[in-house]
Order: structure tokens, then C-alpha cells, then sequence
């Protein structure tokens, strides 16, 4: 579902995190900086909460990371990994929930069958240069890019 104003976090963002917080001890979801053959990287802009991130998602009960990690690019971005995903680091994601951490994910080997076209859930995806993101770029995503394209050092925190 559309939210009427994309820029402004959901109100059912913080339902869906009480109910996570029964059904799960602690929230695990992961992201991959997708670098195209141009030194690009990939990012996503969702419905219901503002800013470009990188694609990502959930994982489930039951799900490797490495699963989860393949259905997200596949869903948001119509991206299929060619070869396993470099694990970058795993990080607390205490702006969303103090109970919440994400795996981020280097992938450089990869194809898209065809360009993504926007759904309820990604309402834009582009290819950016690091040193043109666009407006909106979260701070979490800007710093992981430091940490892996500039060598600043890594923080536990996203």
C-alpha cells in the first residue's frame, strides 16, 4: 500500500514493531550495497518511510540471511546475485528499535534481468554515483558508504 506522503514515516511502522517485539526476541534484517560496473551503487526509496536506502528487508523465522538477502533484491530491485554476497558487518539499528540489527552486504556479482519497475512497497530505484546521492540519502546509508569506499572506521551502529 501507498502511503499518501512518502517522505513521512508510517504510523503502522510502530504497530508492526510492537508486534515484533511479542512474536520476535530481537529483529534481524538484511541490506547490500550493489555496485554496478560504473563504481555506481544501487539504492531504493520506499512508500511508507522517507529516504533512500539500500535495498533490504526482513528475515524470517527460518530464513538464512543469505536467503533473505537474495528474496529482497529480487523483490525491491530485480537484482539476482551471480556469485554468494561479501558479508560487510553486522550492526545495531537502535533508530529503529533498540531490539533491531542489520547485515549489510557487498554485492558485486550480479545481473537484473530487466530494469525494476516501482510497486506499492519501492516507489523509485536508481544507480548513484557516491559522490552524487541523491537528496534524502539516510545518514546510516552515507556513513556505511565511508566506511567502505573512504576507509573510515566502522561503527557498531547503523
Amino acid at each position: 500500500m501507498i502511503f499518501a506522503d512518502p517522505n513521512k514515516r508510517s504510523r503502522l511502522t510502530p504497530l508492526l514493531h510492537l508486534y515484533w517485539r511479542f512474536a520476535r526476541g530481537m529483529t534481524l534484517g538484511v541490506r547490500a550495497c550493489v555496485i554496478d560496473g560504473e563504481s555506481r551503487v544501487l539504492l531504493v526509496k520506499h512508500s511508507y518511510m522517507p529516504g533512500w536506502y539500500f535495498p533490504g528487508g526482513g528475515v524470517e523465522v527460518g530464513q538464512t540471511m543469505a536467503d533473505a538477502l537474495a528474496t529482497e533484491l529480487r523483490e525491491e530491485a530485480n537484482v539476482e546475485l551471480t556469485a554468494p554476497a561479501q558479508l560487510v558487518g553486522l550492526y545495531l539499528n537502535a533508530h529503529t528499535s533498540k531490539r533491531d540489527h542489520v547485515a549489510l552486504y557487498r554485492v558485486e556479482a550480479w545481473r537484473q534481468p530487466s530494469p525494476p519497475v516501482p510497486n506499492a512497497e519501492i516507489i523509485a530505484h536508481g544507480f548513484f554515483a557516491r559522490d552524487a546521492l541523491p537528496e534524502g540519502t539516510t545518514r546510516g546509508t552515507r556513513e556505511r558508504l565511508a566506511e567502505m569506499f573512504e576507509g573510515r572506521p566502522a561503527t557498531p551502529v547503523w
